[in-house]
C-alpha cells in the first residue's frame, strides 16, 4: 500500500545524494545514533477472572503484552463465566472473560469495579463448542440435534440407539452405556450449549438455555478443563466444552440443514458472522444474537462468542489505560492471530474490528 510513496522518497534521496556527494566526501561521517526506539511507559497491575474457554487465549494474550510492555502485569485466573461476572459487579476483577454477556436485567445491580453504569462487552473469542466422546475405536460420529439432545436429556441411553447407529451405518457401535457430562459451575459454554438443543431440538430438550445444566443427575465436573479430564477417564462419556481443549477425543460432526459438520474456528465464524447484534444496548455493547437454528449451510451451530467485558468509566487512571491497551492489543489483527494459532479460535472480521476498537476507545477515567 505505500509501495509508490517509498518509491519516491527513494528517487528524492537519490536526486539529494548525487548532488551532495561532493561536499559529502570531504566532511566526517556524522556519528552514529544511540538512540534506543522508545519502549513501553506502561506500569502496572491487572486483575482478572472468568471463561475458562478463553484460558489457552489468556495466557498468549498476556505474554505477548507483557513482553512487549515489561512494566505491566496481568493476572487472569479461569474461574469459569459465572464467577468472572459475580467478581466484576463485586468490584474484584479490573476486567473479565465471560462466554456470555451480562443479561439487560443484570445491569439494574451495577458493577462496583466501574465509575458509571455502562460498560464495554466485545466478542474477542470465538470458537465452537465441541460435542466431545470417548469410544474406543471411534474417532467420529454423526448426530443430528435430536440425537444430541436425545443422549443429554437421559432419552438415548446406550451407544448401539438405533437413533445413533441409523446415522452412523460404518460405525461399529457398542452395547455400552453413554455417561453424558456437563458442567457443574455456571457457564457461558453450557448457556451456548443449551442455547443450541433449545433452539433446534425443543421437543426433545424442553429446558430453557441457561448458564447453570438445568438436570440433576449425571456426572458434572468443574471448569472445561474438568470436563475434558471426565471424559477422557470413562470410555463411553460424552460432554460438551470449547473445542480448543478436545484433542485427542473423538467429535461429533453435527448435523446442519441435511448434512454434517465438523467443528472448525471458520465454521464457527461463519455461524457468528450471520448472526445480527442484540437491541436495546449502548454503543460499546456489543452482543450478537446466535441462533443456532437459524445456521447457514457449512457453519458449525455451537458457536462460543465470548467477550471481554471491561468498565466504559474507571475510578484509576491508570487501570483505564491499562485495560484499555491490552484490550486493543487483543482486539489487533496480531493478538487475535495469537489466540487462533494457541487456542483455535477464528479470528474477528475486519469489518467487527472496527466496531470493537471504536467500543475499546470509550474506555477512559470517569
Amino acid at each position: 500500500m505505500k509501495i509508490s510513496r517509498i518509491a519516491r522518497i527513494s528517487a528524492v534521496g537519490a536526486v539529494a545524494a548525487l548532488a551532495l556527494a561532493g561536499c559529502a566526501a570531504n566532511e566526517p561521517a556524522a556519528p552514529a545514533s544511540s538512540e534506543e526506539p522508545s519502549a513501553s511507559t506502561l506500569e502496572g497491575t491487572l486483575t482478572a477472572s472468568g471463561a475458562s474457554s478463553q484460558g489457552a487465549a489468556q495466557q498468549a494474550w498476556v505474554a505477548e503484552f507483557q513482553k512487549a510492555n515489561p512494566g505491566v502485569t496481568i493476572n487472569y485466573e479461569p474461574t469459569g463465566s459465572g464467577t468472572g461476572r459475580e467478581r466484576f459487579a463485586a468490584g474484584a476483577s479490573d476486567f473479565i472473560g465471560s462466554d456470555r454477556a451480562y443479561k439487560l436485567d443484570e445491569f439494574a445491580a451495577g458493577f462496583k469495579t466501574c465509575s458509571s453504569d455502562a460498560i464495554v462487552e466485545v466478542p474477542l473469542y470465538i470458537s465452537p463448542v465441541a460435542v466431545a466422546f470417548n469410544l474406543e475405536g471411534i474417532d467420529a460420529l454423526n448426530l443430528d440435534a435430536k440425537t444430541i439432545a436425545g443422549i443429554f436429556a437421559g432419552t438415548i441411553t446406550n451407544w448401539n440407539d438405533p437413533a445413533i447407529a441409523e446415522q452412523n451405518a460404518d460405525a461399529e457401535l457398542p452395547d455400552l452405556a453413554i455417561s453424558p457430562v456437563h458442567r457443574s459451575d455456571d457457564s457461558g459454554t453450557t448457556d451456548t450449549f443449551t442455547s443450541y438443543l433449545s433452539t433446534t431440538a425443543g421437543d426433545v430438550w424442553t429446558h430453557e438455555p441457561d448458564g447453570e445444566w438445568p438436570i440433576q443427575g449425571g456426572e458434572a465436573a468443574q471448569g472445561t478443563s474438568g470436563v475434558v479430564q471426565a471424559i477422557k477417564a470413562g470410555n463411553g462419556a460424552i460432554g460438551y466444552a470449547d473445542a480448543s481443549q478436545t484433542d485427542g477425543l473423538g467429535q461429533v460432526h453435527v448435523g446442519v440443514g441435511g448434512e454434517y459438520v465438523a467443528y472448525s474456528a471458520e465454521a464457527a465464524a461463519a455461524l457468528v458472522e450471520a448472526s445480527p447484534l442484540e437491541e436495546g444496548r449502548g454503543a460499546a455493547d456489543l452482543v450478537f444474537a446466535v441462533d443456532a437454528a437459524a445456521a447457514p449451510a457449512g457453519s458449525y451451530p455451537i458457536a462460543l462468542v465470548s467477550y471481554l467485558i471491561a468498565c466504559e468509566q474507571y475510578e484509576d487512571e491508570n487501570t483505564a489505560k491499562l485495560v484499555k491497551s491490552y484490550f486493543e492489543f487483543i482486539a489487533s489483527e496480531e493478538g487475535q492471530k495469537v489466540a487462533a494459532d494457541n487456542a483455535g479460535s477464528a479470528p474477528i472480521s475486519e469489518g467487527l474490528r472496527e466496531k470493537v476498537l471504536a467500543a475499546i476507545d470509550t474506555i477512559k477515567v470517569g
